[in-house]
């Protein structure tokens, strides 16, 4: 990652800028930041999706949302470059399944959890549906900016379809049987374990789990800190009246009490903006990343299966070609004196019908294989990406923290400052300067 300042700037020994005509202000510094390539994705992207105008819709059954996802794309697979449609918590989550099904070992950004009851109220207050909206708005404009399920047909469909139209290509997907089959097999595949892991995904796992416990931590502490910050706004928010209302019964201290009282309804404005600023941009973006440390466990999971399914049919393979070169001459000649056959005969059929299925065997290994390679390169690929993004993500919405945080303590810093000002004024008027 490389940082530049604006123009009109000097070359530092470190490679960097400095602008020669910058304010002095921490925060103005900050606003000089800008990323390269933010700069540069702008010029490439050519899918733009829109999550908006949330609606809620009740039956005799169900009470949900449902969300208008707007289009404009500039690719030529698509029929016309706007679409807008309209789709439901439940169609989103099939897309996600439907891209991890087609894509195991890429890694998919998450979506917010799904609902858990406690009151209707909760589920469908203004702020969690705009923190929703926020979250789905993010899910669908990461698939758009990934090279590969950018691409995806499903992906495709969940942006221009009709709801008809939509729930008949849902019904394509594996049934329920398959489905089961295919979590027997992740099932026996993880109790199996792999014997041969390449160290660069066991690093990888070691990675996630640290990472998982880092952000998991800082989640922690910072929506701590959110709601201990809402406590303290509470409480500051007695304190204006309580000063304004002593000002009523202290004649000689009404004015300081006054103003007392209007830079702490000034700092109480500044607070609620810099905590609302922490719970709908910081927050978000820590749990964010929360969700995303098990979706890498998930992946790096996933991976492990397609080796231990590679390792296991290797295995039988093994087996069957040992049992083909074992001697059976014992089972032949007991199976020869009960069919009347010769014991050459019968070791001809045994070993024709071990031959054809020792070939079987190699074929499916040969397409274990090849899924194993294509697995493993494309989270080794897909990681990077990952790892690029999620550092761009944090570090913007650490430098904005920061910058909100400078510019809160510098206007509540002003207010008080003012104040200071306004009592050395009325001090000096009234002479009661300290000669000191």
């Amino acid at each position: 990652m490389t940082w530049k300042f604006s123009d009109t700037s000097t070359t530092q020994t470190d490679g960097s800028s400095f602008n020669a005509s910058m304010q002095t202000s921490p925060a103005s510094m900050i606003n000089q930041y800008k990323f390269e390539e933010e700069e540069e994705d702008a010029d490439t992207k050519d899918i733009f999706v829109t999550v908006d105008n949330p609606e809620s819709h009740v039956t005799a059954i169900e009470t949900y949302i449902t969300y208008r996802v707007e289009t404009k794309t500039t690719r030529s697979e698509f029929d016309s470059s706007e679409f807008e449609v309209r789709r439901r918590y439940q169609d989103f989550l099939w897309l996600k399944g439907r891209l991890e099904e087609a894509h195991p070992t890429l890694i998919v950004h998450p979506l917010p959890e799904k609902f858990v009851m406690k009151g209707m109220v909760e589920r469908f207050n203004e702020d969690f549906i705009e923190t929703r909206r926020r979250a789905l708005h993010k899910f669908l404009n990461k698939i758009a900016e990934h090279p590969i399920f950018s691409s995806s047909e499903d992906f495709k469909i969940f942006l221009t379809a009709g709801s008809g139209e939509l729930t008949s290509h849902k019904k394509q997907g594996p049934g329920f049987l398959s489905r089961m089959g295919e979590t027997v097999k992740a099932v026996a595949a993880a109790v199996r374990g792999v014997r041969n892991r390449p160290q660069e995904f066991t690093d990888m796992q070691e990675y996630a789990e640290a990472f998982s416990q880092k952000i998991s931590s800082l989640d922690k502490v910072t929506q701590r800190i959110v709601r201990e910050q809402k406590e303290y706004l509470e409480e500051l928010k007695e304190c204006g009246p309580t000063y304004a209302l002593w000002s009523q019964s202290e004649q000689e201290l009404a004015e300081p009490l006054k103003n007392v009282a209007g830079c702490v309804d000034n700092c109480c404005k500044e607070t609620e903006e810099q905590v609302k600023h922490l719970n709908d941009h910081l927050i978000p973006v820590l749990h964010e990343y929360v969700l995303c440390a098990d979706t890498l466990k998930a992946v790096l999971r996933r991976r492990d299966n397609i080796q231990a399914d590679f390792e296991g049919k290797t295995e039988a393979l093994a087996t069957k070609k040992a049992d083909r070169d074992a001697d059976s001459k014992v089972l032949s000649l007991a199976w020869d004196s009960l069919v009347g056959r010769s014991p050459e005969e019968v070791k001809q059929q045994k070993q024709q019908k071990l031959k054809g299925e020792i070939k079987e065997m190699r074929d499916e290994l040969d397409k274990a294989e090849d899924r194993l390679e294509w697995a493993n390169n494309a989270l080794k690929t897909d990681w990077t990406r990952w790892q690029k993004v999620m550092r761009t993500d944090l570090r913007s919405a650490f430098i904005d923290t920061a910058e909100r945080n400078v510019s809160y303590y510098e206007k509540c810093l002003a207010v008080w400052e003012s104040f200071l000002q306004s009592q050395r004024t009325d001090a000096e008027g009234n002479g009661n300067v300290d000669s000191s």
